[in-house]
């Protein structure tokens, strides 16, 4: 006879630990709680990833490792600066609506221990090579240059990230729409031309 149970993998697992950090938060979630979710019992669970931590680990990094390669793709770096910032935020924008939960758990943390405090390392650096980017293409002229470079990736990745507390993925805004209205907001403002 067939278990009803699902099999897990570490991937899977990781998988249902985001969907529970997200939504009760790191701190706030327990084992039992992923175990809960993924209809196993908590030993499960230890047989795959040493603990919660593991598991968050794993989680962030699969948020930075696919925001850090967008830094590699080609039209990240080549071409003009401008057009390249502009090619970023757009990645971005995609990369938070198709790796939701990991964005969102990562977009959370807040350096509680030492697997949070690499992840917000490296989601620094990340910031910083994009304000580089950034200051090029004000040293460009391509975009305006009375405000701080930092400070317009602050900016930017705050609005995009912000998606991650009310975007859900088949609702009435598809990825499609949220990408071009964030680019429009970042690139064009509100005002009509």
């Amino acid at each position: 006879m067939l278990s009803s149970k699902r099999r897990y993998d570490i991937d899977s697992l990781t998988d249902v630990a985001l969907r529970v950090f997200a939504r009760k938060g790191y701190d706030g979630a327990s084992m039992d709680d992923v175990a809960t979710e993924a209809g196993i019992t908590k030993a499960s669970i230890y047989h795959h990833a040493r603990g919660k931590e593991a598991l968050l680990a794993r989680g962030l990094g699969r948020a930075l490792d696919a925001l850090e390669a967008i830094l590699t793709e080609r039209d990240a770096t080549a071409g003009g600066a401008a057009e390249r910032v502009r090619y970023v935020v757009r990645r971005v924008a995609e990369t938070t609506t198709r790796h939701l939960a990991e964005v969102t758990v990562l977009f959370r943390v807040r350096g509680n221990s030492e697997t949070e405090r690499n992840a917000l390392e490296r989601r620094r650096r990340f910031d910083r090579k994009v304000a580089e980017l950034v200051a090029a293409a004000q040293k460009d002229g391509a975009l305006r240059d009375d405000l701080d470079p930092g400070l317009v990736t602050r900016l930017t990745f705050g609005m995009s990230n912000s998606v991650v507390e009310w975007y859900r993925a088949g609702g009435s805004i598809d990825e499609s729409s949220l990408t071009k209205a964030i680019l429009a907001l970042i690139f064009d403002g509100l005002s009509r031309a």
